[in-house]
């Protein structure tokens, strides 16, 4: 394969997305001019033009790649372990218990410092 080949087939990939951007922002334009149409046709109409886009940017080396990246990725997610709901309420519990004590201590540790800069400064009594 040559230097020909491989810059042709880049400029290809680079013809198949401004073209999916153009689709876009062409579908874009049109559904802001015909709003005194119906707006469940005007999102039909702009969710047709980004399904064709999509289409296209699928054709594309990149657009396969983010399309697999996209699939692992889901795949991923299913194999996580999600908690139960007790082990998520006694989390969220304890959580909260110890942002009160946390809280608590430095409102006293506040306290205890805003009167030791006032007798300092001789402000407080």
């Amino acid at each position: 394969m040559g230097v020909a080949t491989q810059s042709q087939r880049a400029m290809t990939e680079n013809i198949k997305w401004f073209f999916a951007i153009a689709l876009v922002a062409g579908g874009m334009w049109g559904f802001y001019a015909f709003a005194e149409h119906s707006l469940l046709l005007r999102v039909l109409g702009l969710l047709a033009v980004i399904a064709v886009a999509g289409a296209v940017l699928l054709q594309t080396e990149k657009g396969r790649s983010a399309w697999s990246f996209a699939r692992d990725a889901r795949t991923e997610v299913r194999k996580v372990v999600w908690p139960t709901r007790k082990e998520t309420v006694q989390t969220s519990g304890l959580i909260i218990a110890l942002v009160g004590v946390v809280s608590v201590f430095l409102w006293m540790l506040d306290s205890i410092l805003a009167w030791l800069m006032k007798t300092l400064l001789g402000q407080g009594g």
